[in-house]
C-alpha cells in the first residue's frame, strides 16, 4: 500500500486545495431508525466490513457508572447483544479488521489506557500498545453533549491491508497530540508527517476504502480546524476544507469520493456534513425527525448503510427561593423536550429561555408561573440565548440562518426580530449594556474570534480583548468593568478588563475557580453566583467585597446551561437533568 512511503515525505509540506466555502448546500433528508433503545448512552458505532454488524461503546448501568463503557456487537435484524470486553473504562473507540475477524479498539481507562484487540465472536483482549491519552479529556458537557477532545483524540482506523492501525497519542517528549501508525505485525510506530499549521496536534484519523489515503482533523489553534487528506503513497497533505467548528467523528463514503462527519459551532445541535475530497464542496445531510442531533457517523467498506449517535436532551427549567433554600425548587413551564438559558426579566415578572418544544431550537418568553407562553424567533431558525434590555422592553438573541449566526433584537410584545447590522458575522451570545446602549456579543469569524461590543442601533464593532477564546462578556453594574470567559473548552475562566480601555488588559477574578460551563454564571452588583467545573451539581457565591465563596445550595443531577437571579437577590432560575440521559445509535439503510 505504500504507507511506508512516510519516510520520504517533505515533512509539512502542504497543499492548499479550498480553504472556508460557502454555506453548506442542502440533500436530500435522511430516514433514520433506532438500532438499538437501551437504556443509557450507546455511542460511538463501527461497521463490520460486510455492513451486516455494529460494533458500539454502551454504559450498560448508567445509574451507578454514568461514564463507565464496555464494547458490544449487534447484528442488524437482531436484538441480541455480544459483550466484547468487560473493563468498564472512560471511553472507547472501536474499528473492524478488514477481514472482520477482530476489532480493535482505543480504551481510556487511567493505566489502562491503550490501543487493544479482540476477537469478533468473543474471546480474550490482547493489549497492542499504551497510549497516553489523559482521562481528564473525557467528561459529559452541557445539553448531554461528549467533549470533543475525547472523540479527537480516541478514534482509531484500520488499514484495508491490514497492516496498520492509526491511532492518536501524546508522548513524553510532544506538546500535542499527534497521529501514528502502529503495525499489526512487529507493534512499531511511526507519525504521520507533521503540517506547520496543526500548532494543536492532530487526531481522528480514517483510511480511506482502498487504502491510497488517510483523512484526519488537523487543530489549527484558536478554534479553527482543517480537514486534511494525506496520500500514503507518496506526495504531501492537501488540506479539504477548514472551519471554525467541533467535529464528531470522520469516515470516508463507500466511494471513497467524501467524507462524512458531524460538527457543531457550539451554539447549535450537532449535524451531519459531507465534503467532496475533490474540490472541498460541503453538504449537510439532514435527517427525518431528529432534533437532537447526530455525531460519530460511521459507514461500512461494503453496502449503503449509515449510522450515527443520537442524544436524547432531558433538561427543564427550574426556579429556587435563594432566601429559603431548604425549600424544593418549581419547574417552569414543563415539556418533554428541553428548555434552558433562562434569563428574568428586570422586574422579575417574566423569563425568556431557549426551548425545543416545537421541535426547532427557538426563543420563548412566559410568566414567571409559566402562563402567557409564546415563541419570540423565527420558528424556522434556531435560536437561543436571550437576554433582556435594562429596562425590560426588548430581547436580544442569537439566531441562524442561511448557515450564519446572528444577533437579533426584537420588542417583548410585538415579536418582530431585526438583526443586529454590524461589521463582524458569525455572532452570538449578545448581552446588553447596563445603560442600554451596546450589545456585547462573541464572533466566531475567521480571524475575527472573541468578544466585541457595539451600538444597540448597529453599526462597526469594536474588540474588547485579544483574547480568541472570550466569549459571554458582560457590563458591571456600575458599567466600568467587562467581565467575560476564557477557554477553549466547554469550561473556562473568568476574566475582567477595564470598559476605558479597549482592548484592554485583561486578568483573571482572584481566587475564582474554573467553571462548569461558560454560561453557568450570574453577574449581579454585589458578586456572581456561579456552578464550579469541579461540582456540576452544586451553585455557589462569590462576594466582590470579600473575595469569599458560599455554597448556596446542592441538587441531584447535573446543572445545564443557563444562571439568572432575580434583581432582588431572591430567587434564582437554572435548567437541570430531569433525569438520566440516554443516546442510541441510528441506523440510515439505503445511503449514497
Amino acid at each position: 500500500m505504500g504507507i511506508l512511503a512516510f519516510g520520504v515525505f517533505a515533512v509539512g509540506t502542504v497543499v492548499l486545495v479550498r480553504r472556508f466555502l460557502p454555506p453548506p448546500k442542502e440533500q436530500d433528508v435522511l430516514r433514520a431508525v433506532p438500532f438499538t433503545a437501551l437504556p443509557g448512552v450507546a455511542i460511538s458505532p463501527s461497521f463490520s466490513p460486510d455492513g451486516s454488524r455494529i460494533a458500539f461503546s454502551w454504559n450498560s448501568d448508567p445509574v451507578h457508572a454514568e461514564n463507565e463503557f464496555d464494547l458490544y456487537l449487534k447484528a442488524i435484524g437482531s436484538e441480541t447483544l455480544l459483550r466484547l470486553t468487560r473493563h468498564p473504562s472512560k471511553w472507547i473507540s472501536s474499528v473492524w479488521s478488514p477481514d472482520g475477524s477482530q476489532v480493535a479498539f482505543h480504551r481510556i481507562a487511567g493505566k489502562d489506557t491503550g490501543v487493544y484487540v479482540v476477537p469478533a465472536l468473543g474471546g480474550p483482549e490482547r493489549k497492542l500498545r499504551s497510549t497516553r491519552i489523559s482521562p481528564n479529556m473525557v467528561h459529559f458537557s452541557r445539553s448531554n453533549q461528549i467533549s470533543p477532545n475525547m472523540v479527537q483524540f480516541s478514534t482509531i482506523s484500520w488499514s484495508p491491508d491490514g497492516k496498520w492501525i492509526a491511532y492518536s497519542d501524546l508522548l513524553p517528549s510532544e506538546d500535542h497530540v499527534r497521529i501514528y501508525l502502529l503495525s499489526t505485525d512487529t507493534g512499531e510506530t511511526k507519525p504521520i508527517p507533521v503540517v506547520p499549521t496543526c500548532l494543536d496536534g492532530e487526531g481522528e484519523p480514517a483510511f480511506s476504502r482502498h487504502g491510497e489515503s488517510l483523512a484526519y482533523w488537523c487543530f489549527q489553534g484558536y478554534g479553527e480546524l482543517g480537514l486534511y487528506s494525506l496520500p500514503l503513497t507518496g506526495g504531501a497533505a492537501k488540506l479539504i476544507y477548514s472551519m471554525r467548528e467541533f467535529p464528531f467523528g470522520l469516515t470516508w463514503s463507500a466511494s471513497d469520493r467524501e467524507l462524512v462527519y458531524s460538527a457543531t459551532s457550539g451554539a447549535n445541535r450537532p449535524e451531519l456534513l459531507e465534503s467532496n475530497v475533490s474540490n472541498g464542496a460541503v453538504k449537510h445531510l439532514a435527517i427525518a425527525n431528529d432534533a437532537n442531533g447526530a455525531v460519530w457517523p460511521a459507514i461500512p467498506s461494503q453496502g449503503y448503510k449509515l449510522a450515527y449517535s443520537s442524544f436524547t436532551t432531558n433538561t427543564s427549567i427550574f426556579r429556587r427561593d435563594l432566601f429559603h433554600t431548604e425549600a424544593p425548587p418549581l419547574e417552569i413551564s414543563p415539556s418533554s423536550r428541553a428548555q434552558f438559558g433562562a434569563q428574568f426579566s428586570p422586574d422579575g415578572k417574566r423569563i425568556a429561555f431557549a426551548s425545543e418544544r416545537s421541535g426547532e431550537q427557538g426563543v420563548w418568553i412566559s410568566d414567571i408561573d409559566g402562563g402567557n407562553l409564546m415563541q419570540l424567533s423565527n420558528p424556522s431558525d434556531t435560536s437561543g440565548s436571550p437576554q433582556w434590555s435594562p429596562d425590560g422592553k426588548r430581547i436580544a438573541f442569537d439566531s441562524r440562518r442561511l448557515d450564519h449566526w446572528g444577533v437579533y433584537l426584537a420588542d417583548a410584545d410585538e415579536r418582530l426580530p431585526r438583526k443586529l447590522a454590524t461589521n463582524i458575522s458569525d455572532i452570538y451570545r449578545p448581552h446588553w449594556s447596563r445603560n442600554g446602549k451596546w450589545i456585547y456579543f462573541t464572533s466566531s469569524a475567521v480571524g475575527k474570534a472573541g468578544a466585541y461590543r457595539c451600538s444597540a442601533s448597529g453599526g462597526d464593532a469594536v474588540a474588547l480583548t485579544k483574547d480568541v477564546d472570550s466569549v459571554n462578556a458582560q457590563e458591571s453594574f456600575d458599567g466600568r468593568t467587562i467581565y467575560f470567559v476564557s477557554g477553549r473548552s466547554s469550561r473556562g475562566v473568568l476574566m475582567k478588563l477595564n470598559v476605558g480601555a479597549l482592548p484592554g488588559s485583561e486578568s483573571a477574578v482572584a481566587e475564582f475557580p474554573s467553571l462548569y460551563d461558560k454560561d453557568d454564571w450570574a453577574l449581579t452588583s454585589r458578586g456572581i453566583y456561579f456552578v464550579p467545573a469541579d461540582a456540576p451539581r452544586s451553585l455557589r457565591y462569590y462576594d466582590f467585597v470579600t473575595k469569599q465563596i458560599h455554597s448556596l445550595f446542592e441538587i441531584e443531577r447535573d446543572l445545564d446551561e443557563g444562571l439568572s437571579v432575580s434583581a432582588d437577590g431572591r430567587w434564582v432560575i437554572y435548567s437541570q437533568q430531569r433525569g438520566d440521559f440516554n443516546s442510541d445509535i441510528m441506523l440510515v439503510e439505503h445511503f449514497h
